[in-house]
């Protein structure tokens, strides 16, 4: 069985749908996810550039390196384990705050809501 058995019809007039299509193929999702995103409460971000996940991937193997190099040292007693523990901490919190700011959805805030909705029955221009 579907995890979503409720369907929703809206309305919506050419320019709504242009705006909803555009930013919803900026962001690579469909029109159905986008909107769901939004009812939870998250405004979608465009979608990275290509490069991003080959950058990603290249980060992540850096860090898998500096993983095998720290195992190595250890074990050799060659190593300054506070400092190295503390790059290693920067480093997975610099690709988590790329990740963050690139890829993830933002949470609306106050300023993404319009202070007055208009009422029933409001006919939009």
């Amino acid at each position: 069985m579907r995890s979503r058995n409720i369907r929703l019809q809206v309305w919506v007039n050419e320019k709504e749908l242009a705006m909803l299509d555009r930013k919803a193929q900026r962001s690579r999702l469909t029109r159905a996810a986008y909107i769901r995103q939004l009812i939870r409460g998250y405004i979608p971000r465009d979608a990275p550039p290509p490069d991003y996940y080959a950058m990603m991937r290249q980060l992540y193997r850096i860090g898998n390196n500096l993983n095998q190099i720290a195992q190595k040292a250890h074990v050799l007693n060659v190593i300054d384990v506070q400092r190295y523990d503390a790059g290693v901490r920067q480093f997975k919190e610099a690709v988590r705050a790329i990740t963050k700011t690139t890829i993830l959805p933002r949470k609306m805030s106050e300023e993404d809501v319009p202070a007055t909705l208009p009422g029933p029955g409001h006919k939009t221009p």
